[in-house]
Order: structure tokens, then C-alpha cells, then sequence
């Protein structure tokens, strides 16, 4: 993971403005401590702080095209770049990094070759030919990209807001799949998937075909020349991530330059939900296990620095961006650079609890839908951002394009959960694991009910940080909330708080804009409230909140495989 900072058409681009563009440029420097670039041309700059991964040796950037005539400055990582080169075998490459087949790309097929790509990224590149430029996004936004515009009518990109803030007069979010490009003038879609436009789909289930695809998702990120991990909380989406990652790690490269023992990686208050189960999967695996622990007290001092690399005041986001945050400093202690993680499942396949309160199999896949399209904006936000800012780059195999394909595919109803059939929450994702010959999980694992980051790292997290926000936040202020902060008003003193300390950090109203607003319950969509009268008393975006649901209501069925045919059939 880097930190990428381009500005194009500045009035002035004087050594001063030189000066500046490195200053901002060095905000970004906690996503890449390795090394910083700068390139100059004309009134044209592409800044970079590099976190080496692949390549650690040659792969500085910005990188270049052959006669340097085309200059590039990328987040992320391209997991295809290997078979891209094939494609370039015209080309002479300068480095062994994963990101400089864009350059090249660019040059052999213009704009159009976003959609080749096949990993997380953001970046900027400079055709100095004609002094036009283009940008773009991975297809969810794993990586993050924020679009500016200066007084002068410069146009800024940068990884995180801080870089931007202060020197444009309005900013957003870049929509992840998308590209900008000078030429043609504004925002356009690359990444058009048939599950957008929220059409249900009706392909018969197939477990093996989703385990399959699965399985290339997590082994293509182990593409690393540095050590790494797996962040494992002891639920089904990491669980899975640390048993596939353990099971191909022996014969993979990385194995070769750093062992073949997995290490895995654990945070929780003392006796919480997630330390506990996470041991007992790590014991299974044989995994190199870190079990961390944080205090409530060390969270609560965290909060302001939290907010401030994570650039949100989401309520939902910042609880469970504060034990990760934690996590990663402790991480990078331990000489760790990049962590596979479990986010993106439950958007993908209705784990969120509220989702037993779905109507019908349309409500079901359109508030799946819903979910992928926000995740850039809460799970992808809170996993970049709070291992960056620690030097840690988080990858995500559940996003990945291929799989979330095959996932969205799925007709929707063998995702509904039905409890007649024996089928809980992510039923269709732990059949697909369930092998009886070759076990990936224990099975009381591989069903054990869905828990939220922020309610599993220890119930009274949660607690707390109300009752912190109760004594900071008087009676009197919350009154005045709706005069104070017209939009998105804070409708608790702990998102009250929140937005307090976001305000002090980022006061424009740009800034407030890029925070999503509506009511949710468990993490729902505002759309979602609508299925249960009852929520819209009880909004909260603890997974506790949706009442009579989080329970061990399944232990009847936790040791039965309920056996389904693949043709189809319901």
C-alpha cells in the first residue's frame, strides 16, 4: 500500500509550489515509509511514498514507459501482472514491480485497458505527449482516491483527503470502477458487472465452482516478496482466508524467502468472543498465533487519531477501526508489511444479521447489491485506512472480481436464510467449505454465528465508548445538534462525539460530504430499516441491535450438513 499525490494545471509551479506538493506529499508518508518520489513537468506533479511489497529493490516510483514519455504513480497491487507482460513482450520493462504494466498498458492500448486489470489500485498517469492525464479506481474501491479542484482550477488526486483538503476548494471520493480522463473530459464507468443493475439472478447454486474461484482469490494474493499474515477474529470470513492461505502457503514463493509456518493475528479485550474462537482456529491450523490485546481505556485515547487517518466520523466505522488501528501498530512491530483479511462476505452473501428480516429473495439481492457498492465507503475505508496507517497493506480476497462474480450470480434464494432448511446466515459459503474428507474448519466454527468486528473484539467496547461519549457530549448540546450539524445531524452524543473530533481535522463542507448519512440498524442500509417496524426504535449499528437474532439459536443444526442438490432444485 502507498500514498500517491498528482496535481495537473497549476498557475504556478514555481520551486515553491515544488516545496508544498512535497509537504503535502509527506501527510501520506504512514502509507509509505520505504521511499518518496516526485516527478515534475511543467505544471504537472505525481508525488509517491512507497510501501514495498513486490519488488523491494527496483520498484520506486513514479515508473515510466520505455522513453519516459509516459509517467505513472499507482496504489495497489496488479495480481495479473505477470500474464499482462506476456502480453507486452514488445515492451522493455525497467523494474520487477507489479504496478509498471500500466505504463505500458497505456501505451499499447490506450484508456481503454482499466479492465484488464485484476487487483486493488488507484493511480494517476501522465501522457506528457499531450500533456493529457487520466485516473482511476479498483472496481469497489478497495483502495482509496480522493478527486480535487484547487482555486487556480488545478485538478488533484490523492489516497487519502488530508493530502487535498487544504488546497481545494471543493473534493470528493473517487467512485470506485470508474476513470477521469482529460481527453474526454470527466468521470466515466470502466467496471459494468451484470449484478449493478440489481437484476435478480437465477444460476443454480454450484459449491464447488464457488469454492474453486474462491480458493485463486486468496492464493493470488500471496503474491509478496515481503512476510506476512492473516488477520484472524475466529469468525467464518477470516477463518476461511486462514485455512486456504495454510493450505497453499507450503509451495508458494512466499514460503520459500519466509517459511511455510502461517502467522496469524488476533486482537481483543481480555475473555472476548473473537480472541477466544481465533485460538481454537489457529490450534486447528497450526498457525504462528499473536494474540493482542488492547484496553478499553488505550481505545478511547486512540479515538482522535483514529479519526483522523480513517477520515470518517461513521459510527459503525470508527468502532471497529479503533482495535484494528491498534492491531496494526502492534503488526508492523513485528516486522509484518501485509495481511490478508475477511472483509466483503457479508455484503456479498447477506451475513449481517438483519438480513434474517429480509421480505423475499428481490429485497435480499438488492440490499446485497446495495452493500458492494457502499463497501468503499465503511469495510474497504476502515481496512485500508487503518492498517495504513501503520505501513500494513490489507488484502481483501472476498472482493476480488472473479469471485464476487460467481458469488452475485447465485440466485438469491440459497442465500435466504431458512431455518426450516438448516440454513443460518452465509449458509451457501460454509456448505461450499463443509468437506467432509478434508476439513477446511471445525464445523462448529465453520457455523458459528455471524459476530461484527466491533461486537466481537469484547461486548463492552461498545459500552464504553457510550458512556465516554455520555460524559464528553452534555444533555444541552445534543439539542442544538440539528442547528450545529444541519446535515448528516448526529442523532447520539457518541456520533455526536465523533463528529466533533472529524470537524476539528476536516471543517469544509466537502470534507462532510464524503460521509455517507442515514439511519441503519446492524449495519443496514436506510432501505433495510423498512423490513422490521420494531428497528426504527432501536437504531444501531451494533450487530447486537438486531433483537432476537443474535443469540445461539443454532446449535441444533451446527453439526448437520444439510445436503442440497446442484441442479438447481430448491
Amino acid at each position: 500500500m502507498c500514498g500517491i499525490l498528482a496535481v495537473f494545471g497549476c498557475v504556478d509551479h514555481s520551486q515553491a509550489k515544488r516545496a508544498r506538493i512535497i509537504e503535502l506529499s509527506r501527510r501520506l508518508r504512514h502509507r509509505g515509509p520505504d521511499w518518496s518520489g516526485l516527478h515534475c513537468h511543467d505544471d504537472c506533479f505525481l508525488a509517491h511514498q512507497r510501501l514495498a511489497i513486490v519488488d523491494p529493490t527496483s520498484g520506486d516510483q513514479p515508473l515510466y514507459n520505455e522513453d519516459k514519455t509516459v509517467i505513472v504513480t499507482v496504489n495497489g497491487e496488479i495480481y495479473n501482472h505477470k500474464q499482462l507482460r506476456q502480453k507486452l513482450s514488445s515492451h522493455k520493462f525497467r523494474t520487477g514491480s507489479d504496478c509498471e504494466v500500466i505504463a505500458h498498458l497505456y501505451e499499447e492500448y490506450g484508456e481503454e485497458f482499466v479492465n484488464m486489470l485484476d487487483g486493488m489500485f488507484a493511480f494517476v498517469l501522465l501522457d506528457t505527449r499531450d500533456k493529457s492525464f487520466i485516473a482511476a479506481r479498483d472496481a469497489i474501491g478497495i483502495t482509496p482516491l480522493y478527486l480535487g479542484w484547487g482555486h487556480d482550477g488545478s485538478t488533484w488526486f490523492a489516497s487519502e483527503m488530508k493530502a487535498l483538503s487544504d488546497d481545494c476548494e471543493r473534493f470528493m471520493s473517487f467512485p470506485p470502477g470508474h476513470i477521469y480522463s482529460s481527453k474526454q473530459g470527466g468521470l466515466r464507468r470502466w467496471y459494468n458487472p451484470h449484478w449493478f443493475s440489481e437484476d435478480i439472478p437465477s444460476t443454480p447454486y454450484d459449491p464447488i465452482l464457488l469454492r474453486e474461484t474462491f480458493e485463486r482469490a486468496v492464493v493470488k494474493r500471496m503474491m509478496t516478496d515481503v512476510p506476512f499474515g492473516v488477520l484472524l477474529s475466529g469468525g467464518l470470513d477470516s477463518s476461511l482466508v486462514a485455512s486456504v492461505v495454510n493450505r497453499y502457503l507450503k509451495e508458494s514463493e512466499a514460503a520459500r524467502q519466509w517459511g511455510s509456518q502461517l502467522h496469524t493475528f488476533c486482537i481483543g479485550l481480555k475473555g472476548s468472543p473473537d480472541l477466544k474462537a481465533a485460538k481454537e482456529v489457529a490450534d486447528y491450523l497450526g498457525t504462528r498465533h499473536h494474540e493482542l490485546y488492547f484496553t478499553v481505556q488505550e481505545g478511547i485515547d486512540a479515538l482522535e487519531e483514529v479519526i483522523y487517518h480513517i477520515e470518517t466520523y461513521d459510527v459503525t466505522t470508527i468502532r471497529a477501526s479503533t482495535p484494528m488501528f491498534l492491531m496494526s501498530r502492534k503488526i508492523k512491530a513485528l516486522g509484518v508489511k501485509m495481511v490478508l483479511s475477511g472483509e466483503g462476505s457479508d455484503e456479498i452473501f447477506g451475513g449481517y444479521l438483519y438480513f434474517h428480516k429480509a421480505p423475499n429473495k428481490k429485497e435480499f439481492h438488492e440490499e446485497t447489491c446495495r452493500k458492494i457498492k457502499a463497501l468503499h465507503l465503511y469495510d474497504c475505508l476502515r481496512a485500508n485506512k487503518s492498517t495504513a496507517a501503520w505501513g500494513v497493506e490489507a488484502r481483501v480476497p472476498f472482493l476480488d472480481k472473479e469471485f464476487i462474480d460467481v458469488a452475485m450470480s447465485i440466485d438469491p434464494e440459497w442465500k435466504m436464510i431458512r431455518r426450516d432448511l438448516g440454513r443460518i446466515e452465509k449458509w451457501v459459503l460454509r456448505n461450499a467449505f463443509d468437506d467432509e474428507k478434508n476439513p477446511y474448519l471445525p464445523k462448529h466454527i465453520l457455523y458459528r454465528q455471524k459476530e461484527q468486528f466491533s461486537d466481537g473484539v469484547g461486548y463492552s467496547w461498545i459500552d464504553a465508548l457510550k458512556d465516554h461519549a455520555d460524559k464528553q457530549v452534555p444533555d444541552a448540546t445534543m439539542l442544538a445538534a440539528n442547528f450545529i450539524y444541519p446535515e448528516n445531524t448526529p442523532t447520539t452524543k457518541e456520533g455526536y462525539l465523533y463528529r466533533t473530533i472529524f470537524e476539528k481535522f476536516f471543517p469544509k463542507n466537502a470534507a462532510r460530504a464524503t460521509v455517507p448519512g442515514g439511519p441503519s440498524v446492524a449495519c443496514s442500509t436506510a432501505k433495510a430499516v423498512e423490513w422490521d417496524a420494531s428497528w426504527s426504535k432501536n437504531l444501531d449499528p451494533s450487530g447486537r441491535a438486531a433483537l432476537g437474532v443474535h443469540e445461539a439459536s443454532y446449535e441444533d443444526v451446527v453439526d448437520t450438513k444439510i445436503d442440497q442438490p446442484k441442479n438447481g432444485s430448491l
